[in-house]
């Protein structure tokens, strides 16, 4: 009798063993609670509980064979004690591969699996509190660099003012040198008319015949010399034929030398009358007194010094309004809603990969180069891409150069939170589109709430 009892104590553990209900999560335990019949989870079909896990599937969601696999579309849920649940596809369990680290998946396998849960989850355990560890020093320095902005908009805006009011005020000056200018250039003109003009009196045959003196004295040493006199006057009859020593001798009074006074009242009536001998260059000759006159000179110097001032301040207006555009145009860029990216402004970052040297130029320019030197453009600044909670992770630079194929190449920058700020990765996925992992503290967000790995689990 007691042989009986004891066969059938273990025919009904073993048939409550083969029954138990495995593969799903505490929330679904509900569905499975004994009773006469069982509902499939759809709603589609009401079927006797013994028919629940018996290797045969009834429900077209495969609710009714959590634990074995015979749905095609059934799921089995692993516990993973101590790591992260998660589902596999029913036609896993039992097909001699561990899939669940609890071993769960494999309840009635050939094989023995090795429970592997708890150094899975302290590793991940040790993975998050890193990563936590690092979020939190990136956002420490991402404080850091939110105070830098603030004061380096700031110091941004004052330039711009500075440069502003630089900028008046040299208009102010460039609208005074223009007048100066004019003024200079309506006396030089006004001094060259009188002296084309002419007119009677000595003092325009003195200048007259300074200048023609002037014009003889090459050295401008303040007198004229037998070789001066050679080298400029020339016979009427004969043009090409230089004077002979004597001739030039006898010309100067017959000394070696002519002062301008002396000038005055002997070989300035003789060059005037122009009955042997005249002036080699005789448009030359004509012009030098009224070119060389000392008034006209003095205001053709003063023209120059005029033109010669408004033109540097011309050109420091326009280097200061060239210094104020660029200005403008980097303050009008997008730096964040703390300015925390204005750091990045006029910084390049590298990276070798391979043959090719990547540069990231942040709000302006991404670049390629090869190891012969050969650089080519992947994309200028475009815009902030993030999605919507998060615009600021991603920068696209597009029109770069033309592909051989056709098209332009463009670079997708993703950014990341970490301690450092720095290029970590660039690939090529399709033919000249480019992708970039770009690390920085100022990408660090904070997390409201952390979902860890729980070892009640």
């Amino acid at each position: 009798m007691r042989f009986y009892v004891f066969i059938a104590s273990v025919f009904c553990c073993a048939f409550a063993d083969s029954r138990k209900i495995r593969g799903i999560s505490s929330s679904y335990k509900r569905f499975y609670r004994e009773r006469k019949s069982f509902l499939c989870i759809d709603g589609s079909k009401l079927i006797p509980f013994e028919q629940v896990n018996d290797d045969y599937c009834d429900c077209e969601d495969g609710s009714d064979e959590p634990g074995t696999s015979a749905c095609p579309r059934g799921r089995f849920y692993c516990t993973n004690l101590g790591f992260r649940p998660h589902y596999i596809p029913s036609s896993r369990v039992n097909d001699g591969i561990c899939d669940c680290c609890d071993a769960s998946d494999e309840y009635n396998s050939h094989i023995r699996c090795q429970k592997t849960c708890w150094n899975l989850g302290q590793r991940e355990r040790a993975y998050v509190e890193g990563q936590m560890r690092t979020l939190d020093e990136g956002l420490r320095l991402k404080q850091q660099l939110i105070e830098e902005g603030v004061l380096l908009w700031r110091e941004k805006q004052a330039q711009l003012r500075e440069l502003q009011q630089k900028a008046e005020d040299l208009h102010l000056k460039v609208e005074e040198h223009k007048k100066r200018k004019h003024q200079a250039d309506q006396h030089k003109e006004q001094t060259l008319k009188t002296l084309q003009a002419g007119g009677a009196g000595s003092r325009q045959h003195n200048n007259t015949a300074s200048g023609l003196f002037q014009f003889l004295d090459n050295n401008k040493d303040g007198s004229i010399t037998v070789d001066e006199v050679q080298a400029r006057v020339v016979t009427i009859h004969d043009e090409k034929r230089l004077l002979s020593e004597n001739e030039a001798v006898a010309l100067l009074g017959g000394g070696r030398q002519m002062d301008l006074t002396m000038f005055r009242h002997t070989l300035w009536d003789t060059l005037t009358k122009g009955d042997n001998v005249k002036i080699r260059d005789t448009n030359a000759a004509l012009d030098s007194p009224v070119v060389e006159d000392p008034l006209l000179m003095a205001a053709d110097r003063a023209a120059k010094w005029e033109a010669t001032n408004l033109k540097k301040v011309e050109e420091a207006y326009e280097t200061v309004n060239m210094e104020i555009s660029d200005l403008q145009q980097k303050l009008a860029i997008d730096y964040g809603t703390d300015w925390e990216f204005l750091f990045l402004n006029s910084q390049c970052y590298k990276l070798q990969v391979y043959e090719y040297t990547y540069t990231l130029c942040p709000f302006n320019q991404v670049t390629q180069e090869n190891t012969a030197g050969t650089q080519v453009s992947l994309g200028t600044w475009g815009m902030w891409a993030g999605e919507p909670k998060n615009q600021y992770s991603q920068m696209v630079y597009e029109n770069g150069e033309p592909c051989w194929q056709g098209g332009s190449r463009t670079a997708t920058v993703t950014l990341t939170c970490g301690t450092e700020t720095a290029l970590r990765s660039v690939k090529e996925p399709s033919k000249c589109q480019y992708i970039m992992d770009f690390q920085t503290p100022v990408a660090c967000q904070p997390v409201l709430k952390q979902r860890g790995i729980h070892s009640e689990l």
